[in-house]
């Protein structure tokens, strides 16, 4: 099976799970691939919007977040589109301001960047499954947690503001102070050489990538 084939959601994955969306982050500076991520070409659509679509396919609304000023490659209607509040703040910015816009309807998020071409979908539908009960929910290898590729509730959204107030601006700060589940790849079926984890960022990464892809 190709990872093209890996990215497709089986029928059961298409079912959006009540009440979850997801964020993509799409403001990242790029400055080891020397062109912004969100609009370099994989197959018939860039980066980003390959993404997106697989996202499309597990969970809803999504949102991306862009750094201000960013020009980003169209996107379907119904994504929302916001943007960091401040810049240089890194992730746990572009955390708030996902959680920020989420509807009211939406009780949690999956939060990716947006440099992770072969996303599985089978994988975001099982941490989804697996967030139940808690605030966060984090892959976990060899004792190093995946903050962007973590489910994370919007009750979480005041403790990610007062650690950017605090200037503490790891992720991994915001699981001491919440519900946190450390999830281990053993638990992850879908997925198993854990193509989802593979975030693009030099040339040679995105050229391993589209050759693994099919392109």
């Amino acid at each position: 099976m190709t990872a093209l084939e890996r990215g497709r959601a089986t029928s059961a994955e298409r079912r959006h799970p009540a009440q979850t969306g997801a964020i993509v982050l799409a403001g990242g500076r790029s400055t080891r691939m020397g062109a912004s991520k969100a609009w370099l070409p994989f197959g018939p659509e860039t980066m980003l919007q390959r993404v997106v679509r697989v996202l499309d396919g597990v969970v809803s609304p999504i949102v991306v977040v862009a750094a201000a000023g960013q020009d980003l490659p169209p996107l379907p209607a119904n994504v929302i589109v916001t943007h960091d509040r401040r810049e240089n703040r890194g992730p746990l910015e572009g955390i708030r301001a996902g959680l920020a816009v989420l509807p009211d309807s939406v009780d949690a998020a999956y939060v990716t960047s947006c440099d992770v071409p072969l996303l599985v979908p089978g994988f975001v539908a099982e941490m989804v499954g697996l967030s139940g009960g808690f605030d966060a929910t984090v892959l976990e290898i060899d004792g190093f947690p995946h903050p962007l590729s973590a489910v994370y509730r919007r009750a979480v959204l005041p403790h990610v503001e007062a650690l950017l107030a605090e200037d503490r601006l790891r992720p991994v700060f915001l699981y001491d102070r919440v519900r946190t589940r450390k999830v281990t790849p053993a638990e992850i079926t879908a997925d198993r050489e854990l193509w989802t984890l593979r975030n693009l960022n030099t040339p040679d990464d995105y050229r391993r990538a589209l050759a693994d892809a099919g392109f």
